[in-house]
Order: structure tokens, then sequence, then C-alpha cells
């Protein structure tokens, strides 16, 4: 059964998202963010392409020739995406056939339009017996 980690209180959720590409990438798991909005998917990709500072996470569209060899992608339809160990939502529903992947992450700020999706898509998840790890953000940065 796919294990499920909420992260709330994003101060950014792009940056949040980078971040866990990144540590994901560290560990050698594949990675798709999932990210339906056209624009949202664009910025996510130049924030790609400067984060970290120092570094770079390798990735490229689901659809890219280059995606079958490269650890994070970047999709609007989850299901046209090459195998991937986890799934990073970045979407305000529930992403489609996320019960392929290992590990399903969610990124939800402190807005209340995105935290009543949260909260929405966490109650989902719960009912239907997903084992659910908390990640406080606000209190990470305390």
């Amino acid at each position: 059964m796919t294990s499920i980690d909420f992260y709330f209180n994003a101060p950014d959720r792009l940056q949040v998202a980078c971040r866990l590409a990144g540590k994901a990438l560290a560990q050698g798991k594949r990675t798709l963010l999932f990210a339906p909005d056209p624009e949202l998917a664009q910025r996510l990709d130049r924030l790609l392409w400067t984060w970290p500072a120092t570094g770079f996470v390798p990735h490229c569209s689901a659809g890219d020739p280059l995606a079958a060899e490269t650890p994070v992608l970047i999709a609007a339809e989850p299901e046209a995406a090459p195998s991937c160990e986890i799934l990073l939502n970045l979407g305000a529903e529930r992403p489609p056939m996320f019960e392929r992947y290992e590990r399903l992450l969610e990124v939800v700020s402190a807005e209340d339009a995105d935290r009543r999706a949260g909260r929405a898509r966490y109650a989902w998840y719960r009912d239907r017996g997903y084992e659910i790890r908390h990640h406080d953000l606000a209190k990470a940065a305390s």
C-alpha cells in the first residue's frame, strides 16, 4: 500500500517540492512531480534549474525523450509518465493512479483554499486506511 507524507504549512510549495525532489534524488529514488496546471509546471521547471543555488536537480517533462533516463519528472498526467517510486502532488485534487507509487508526498501551504483542499485529500486517504505521516513545516522552521 502507498505510504503518504503530508507536509503542512509550506511557506512556498514549490521550494518545498524542490527540496523534497532533491532529497529523493540523493536517496536514489525516481520522483514524479504532479503539476496539473501548465503555469505551475513551468514555474517548477524554472525553479529546478536554479535550485539549490550550488547544485542541480536533473529533471524534464514526463513526455520528453530523455524521461526514461531522468530521475525527476514533471507531469500533468501521472498515468503517462515512466515508472517512478515517488509521486509529489502539487494539484488541488487527489492525483490519479497514486496507488501505483511506493510513496505519495502532499505539500500544503498555509493559504485557506490550499488547506481546505489538503484536508479533503487527507480525509479521503485516512478513510481508506492509508498510513499517513505528518510534517509541520512551521514547527520545523522554528
